[in-house]
């Protein structure tokens, strides 16, 4: 399922460009276009859910594999070994602003308590 005004939905479906880091059948990993960090990832389902906590409720497999491609893009990155964040913003008053499940994966600095992504 996807959504046709979702632009990782479009992004998934070839029609927006993005630099793509990694791909499976599920999952999209491409790089964040306003980085955080040096690194800064988001990885997505391909499958349209609006947010993570209906992705985990509807689709604990996948959600999973959201997990693994964190962790598959963090190795590739380097940045496995010294440490990494990851953030799911879930809502507009956290500051989800692109409306399809997604993590930040930010990585290759050293972050203080600050949350960001």
């Amino acid at each position: 399922m996807t959504e046709p005004e979702c632009l990782f939905c479009r992004i998934v479906a070839g029609e927006i460009p993005a630099i793509i880091v990694r791909e499976t059948s599920n999952t999209l990993a491409f790089r964040d276009i306003a980085p955080k960090a040096p690194t800064h990832v988001l990885v997505i389902p391909k499958e349209h859910y609006a947010d993570v906590a209906t992705l985990a409720m509807d689709d604990p497999a996948l959600a999973g594999e959201v997990l693994a491609t964190v962790a598959d893009v963090a190795a590739a990155e380097g940045i496995l070994g010294d440490g990494f964040r990851v953030i799911f913003n879930t809502g507009a008053l956290v500051g989800q602003t692109v409306f399809h499940a997604h993590a930040h994966l930010l990585g290759g600095v050293a972050m203080d308590g600050e949350l960001t992504g």
